[in-house]
Formats: C-alpha cells, structure tokens, sequence
C-alpha cells in the first residue's frame, strides 16, 4: 500500500485550506461567477453553497470588490495587486486605479517572535548583537518589519526583520496562483491572450527577491557605488555583519518625507529643487546606469538637510539593458517629435516584435494616438501616462514591452506626481530631453560608432565560421522531411544580373569590407598620429571605406537593382 509523504499531506492540507478561504473571500465579494468558472465552489463550506447558488446584489463596483478581496486575502496577494497596477498592458485603467489604493500595512508581529528570528538568524541573543534594540515596531509591512537599534558601537541602525513563517504562506500562495492561472487559461475565453501563467512566474520571480534581505543589501550597495560622487543623494550604509537572507540592518536616517511640503519649507528645505533633485536622480539611474528605484512612492524617500534625497527601501528594482535604454530614448524622443514611424521602430526594438506585415495598422494606430494626446505643449503631456496608454494600445497586436518597462512607467509616473505636489510648475519633460539627447549622441561618437562596428564585423566572423556546420544540419533535416519550404514566383526575371557584374561587385565588396576591418583595428589601437583622440590612419581609412561603399550603392541603383 502507497504512503503519502508526510510533507506531501502537509502540503495539500496547506493547499485546501488557503482554496478554502480564497473561494469563501470571492463569494463575499459577489464574484460568483469566477467561483464557479474556476471549480471552487468544491471547496466552500456546505453553508456556504446556498450563497453561492442564489448570489447576493452587489453594492460596490467589481473593481473596488475585487480590490477588497485582495486586501482581505493576505500579503501575497496584496503584492500581486500591487504587482498588476503596474501593467497597463493586461490590465484596465480604472481597476489600477483600485489597485494602486492597495496598503501595504499590517499589524505587527510580537516583540518574542522578531527575538527569536534574530536568534535564529545569527545564533547570539539579542543583546549580544545590539547595545539597545526597540521591542516596537517603527513600520510593519507585509513581508517585514522594522525596529529601531543600536549597535555595539554606538550607531543607530534601522533593523529589518522578516515575518515568521512568511515564506511558507508566500510559496503556498504562488503554487495555489500557478495553479489558478492554469485553470483560467483553460476555462475563461480570451484568456491565453494575457498569458496568466508567465504573469504569475514573473510575480514569482519578484516577490522572491522582496524576500531575500541579503539581494536587498546588494541592490543599496550597488546603488551607493552609482551616486557616490552625487552630494544630493544619500544612501543608507548597510551593515553587513547583522545581514542576513531573513534581517536587514542599515544606518537610521532623519528626514522629512517627500510629500509634506510644508514641513519642508519649515525647515528651510527648497521643494523645486527637491522636485528637480528627484527627477534628475530617477532619469540619471535609468539612462546613465540602467539600474533603477521601482518604488519611489512618498514613503520610501526621506529628504534630508542640504535637499539631498534619501531612499529607504530596495527591494523593488528595476534593470534596463544598454539596448532597451537606447530604444527607450528613441521611444521618447519620437513621442516627442510625434513621429508615428519613430515610435513604432522603437516600439517593435523593445518588444522583439518581427510581423512586419502590420506596420502600416500599428503606424496609423500610433498616428491617431499621436493626434490625440500629444498634439499639446510638452509641459502638459504625462509621458508615463502617454507610454501606458501606447502599450495598452499595442496589445491588440500582440505587442509585449519588457516588463522592466512598465516598473519604469510607475516610476516616472509616481516621481512626476510627487514633483507636481511639491511645485505647480514642474515639468518632467524638460528633465528628461537633456537625457536623451546625451543619450543620442553618446550613440553617434566616433569612438562608440567603431567599437559598435567592431563588434559588428565579430559577429560576422563568427557567422561565417558556423556556417558550414549550420548548412550541413539544415540540408539533414531538409533530407528528413522535416523542414519545408514555400517558394513564391515573383518577377524572377528581374533579378538576372550577368556573371562579370555580379563578380565585380563581389570583389570590391570584399575589398571594401577588408578596409573597413582595417581601419577598425587601426583606430582601436590608438597608433600615433592621432585626430584628437582617433589615430589619423583609422579615420582616412573610414573615410575611403565610405566613398567605395557610396560608390558601389550608387552603382547598385543607378541599373535598378539591390
């Protein structure tokens, strides 16, 4: 006879009873239809089951019913609507709207229990580990709370202290959502469309840094080495030796929170240049680093005397590649060029899209979308709303933008409502051009340009060195059967070219490639004498690699043939 696992049982009763209580919030909220579209009503108490058939009427809406189940759910689920507001691709303006109401807060844990975490973590009684430490709490959250402290030394520390058991509760929610997500990709038509799964594996992925304390100190040690030269910005010293994967210990900060303007200016604290300070800081770690602050609501910036800017919590990160950074910039500038063709080519950059045949619908989309909402003075447009909106239009096409670009959108968004707060005539657009034109023409240097062309012509090489062993697998499986190919008559005719042309051309393109190479290694390696700082043999070479290159563009077109 077939035992179960003692764990296995554990789990599965774990499971019951969190489906339990899920399908029971549901059915309070009046949704009972998505009880019964997702199989719950198994689930419910038989006392329960006459709600479920007669259904009550709903007072509310279903937007702010379904932000109260959420709430009611527990923290997984409140960081899941949190994580959903910031993904206007899936989901509709005014649920986010319910959704960003969402609270973080929860009753704190005992003063016994965070004891016996710190015990726990480091394996020394607490006040072996700290001269004096606070049993109450100064901020809870979800995932973690935090006590005042002071260290052997004498330095006051802000300590970080993961809830008990909540982990366990986290991974039980994420196997129930995964579970969930399956079932509505099934069972609820048009679904599949927003892929709930990989929604729910990307949620994964985030609350389970959040959890990581340790990956929290590395995010803060990486963001002070980014502005260490930055006398506007502060970050708070981690302290490593009491860091671990469950606490969190840094430098306590005194500031005035970002939103109370008045208390800012009682204390001789400037909010325009704040506002400024907090722009520029926001943009600097997105074009310059690419590493950003995917949270930056009220309560998670402190300003401090001097209007530095002091962020406090970053767990929330986002990261944005060199490229993504890039298209991102020609994203904004076509926007604010209201440029339809710019934007869609940096639109199909950031998504990988490759349906070309589409163009000219996206386009004219993007033309009315234009027309619309950015035909205004640049003060006016809300660029996180405007990109919000544009990626929400895209959908219909299956257009995905990466999802570090909505965390982005957030930001910007919450930064230039904060600067909005602090200064009627803050104008987020005029922070972000400067950035963008850096940005243009770091691309367009010299330097950059040949590197990039470098790295290009590698990348040849290396094509051509798989090539042989990619023609002979792909004629392998061209003899299976296992690859077919459709071939479309069109005009044959009018590719003819004779022998000694086509020959030709060969010949001077692979002479002219050779000069190009050349000049590349040349200007790479700094050989004396030099044009400011690019070696004069390199760019003469570039300059009659672009003549020949002209000149053998000019003799493709002028017989009508490319």
């Amino acid at each position: 006879m077939f035992v179960a696992p003692f764990g296995a049982i554990t789990r599965t009763y774990r499971h019951f009873q969190r489906y339990r209580e899920v399908a029971t919030v549901l059915l309070r909220h009046q949704f009972v239809d998505l009880v019964n579209a997702l199989g719950l009503q198994r689930y419910l108490p038989i006392s329960h089951r006459h709600t479920l058939a007669q259904g009550e009427a709903p007072a509310p809406s279903k937007y702010e019913r379904l932000r109260m189940a959420f709430e009611e759910l527990g923290p997984t689920v409140v960081k899941l609507g949190q994580f959903l507001s910031t993904r206007p691709d899936i989901v509709p303006p005014p649920l986010i709207r319910e959704l960003e109401k969402l609270q973080d807060t929860v009753p704190p844990v005992s003063s016994e229990e965070v004891r016996q975490v710190l015990v726990h973590e480091f394996g020394q009684p607490v006040d072996e580990l700290f001269a004096e430490f606070e049993d109450r709490a100064h901020a809870s959250a979800s995932i973690g709370q935090v006590h005042r402290a002071v260290t052997m030394e004498g330095i006051a520390v802000a300590v970080k202290v993961q809830r008990p058991r909540i982990a366990t509760v986290i991974e039980t929610d994420l196997e129930i959502m995964a579970d969930l997500a399956g079932l509505i990709e099934r069972m609820v038509a048009g679904a599949a469309l927003f892929e709930p799964t990989r929604l729910v594996q990307e949620f994964s992925r985030v609350i389970r840094r959040e959890l990581d304390f340790a990956s929290e100190a590395s995010n803060m040690e990486r963001f002070a080495r980014h502005f260490a030269r930055d006398k506007h910005v502060h970050v708070p010293c981690v302290y490593r030796e009491l860091t671990t994967e469950r606490v969190l210990t840094m430098e306590y900060v005194r500031g005035v929170k970002v939103s109370d303007a008045a208390k800012l200016k009682a204390q001789g604290l400037d909010p325009e240049v704040v506002a400024g300070h907090g722009a520029r800081l926001l943009l600097e770690q997105v074009f310059t680093h690419g590493f950003f602050h995917a949270d930056p609501h009220p309560g998670n910036i402190l300003i401090l005397p001097g209007n530095r800017l002091c962020f406090l919590d970053y767990g929330m990160m986002g990261v944005l590649s060199t490229r993504h950074r890039e298209n991102l910039g020609a994203l904004i500038q076509g926007l604010v060029a209201r440029d339809e063709r710019r934007v869609a080519s940096a639109v199909f950059r950031l998504s990988g899209y490759n349906r070309f045949e589409n163009s000219p619908d996206i386009e004219a989309d993007i033309a009315n979308f234009i027309q619309d909402r950015l035909y205004r003075p640049l003060r006016e447009i809300d660029i996180g709303q405007a990109i919000n909106e544009l990626t929400h239009m895209l959908v219909s096409y299956g257009i995905r933008m990466p999802s570090d670009l909505f965390l982005l959108t957030k930001a910007v968004t919450t930064i230039e409502g904060i600067g909005r707060q602090l200064s009627p005539e803050f104008d987020v657009m005029s922070h972000i051009q400067p950035f963008v034109r850096k940005q243009a023409r770091t691309r367009a240097n010299v330097r950059r340009l040949t590197n990039d062309f470098y790295l290009f012509l590698l990348d040849i090489q290396s094509l051509l060195k798989e090539l042989p062993s990619e023609t002979r697998e792909l004629i392998t499986l061209l003899k299976r059967g296992e690859i077919r190919l459709k071939f479309e008559h069109r005009g044959l005719e009018g590719l003819i070219r004779s022998n000694d042309q086509i020959s030709n051309r060969v010949v001077f393109a692979i002479v002219l490639a050779s000069l190009i190479i050349g000049s590349s290694l040349m200007t790479l390696s700094k050989i004396s004498p030099k044009w400011g700082e690019v070696p004069i043999i390199g760019f003469v070479g570039f300059v009659v690699s672009g003549v020949m290159g002209f000149c053998l563009l000019w003799s493709i077109l002028k017989h009508g043939r490319m």
